[in-house]
């Protein structure tokens, strides 16, 4: 993942599940973060296409949750917001080199193995789990 992606959207969605019964604009919630409400806005974009938040424009909008906090797994976070592998991208060796032609097979099963690792890690945890930790 190597960005901030995740942080954000876990910030985003606690600040959601905290404050549930009311429609967060992404400024309040920019303020939160401490980034641009553009960023906010981004991301707040992605989970909704990703059915974790829903929107209301105009006045009094903002966001909310899709479901409740109970019925969302962080994998389904890092899912949304995951763009390459936990460990990075792997680069374009010279392939009439013995390792250079085949480390990119081996890197990516690693790759794989330690994704499948991560999200299985993630897979038992609520955002209700991670939002009691502010309490």
């Amino acid at each position: 993942m190597n960005n901030v992606r995740f942080a954000t959207s876990v910030h985003i969605l606690t600040l959601l599940a905290t404050m549930k019964d009311e429609y967060l604009s992404s400024d309040f919630i920019a303020g939160s973060v401490n980034v641009n409400a553009a960023v906010i806005r981004k991301e707040i974009s992605n989970l909704k296409a990703c059915h974790l938040v829903d929107s209301k424009e105009g006045k009094g909008g903002g966001s909310t949750l899709a479901r409740p906090a109970s019925k969302i797994k962080l994998s389904e976070v890092y899912e949304a917001v995951r763009q390459v592998h936990v460990l990075g991208r792997s680069n374009t060796p010279n392939p009439r080199c013995p390792v250079g032609r085949d480390v990119n097979k081996h890197l990516e099963s690693l790759y794989e193995d330690t994704d499948n690792y991560v999200k299985q890690k993630l897979s038992v945890i609520t955002l209700e789990e991670f939002v009691k930790k502010f309490k």
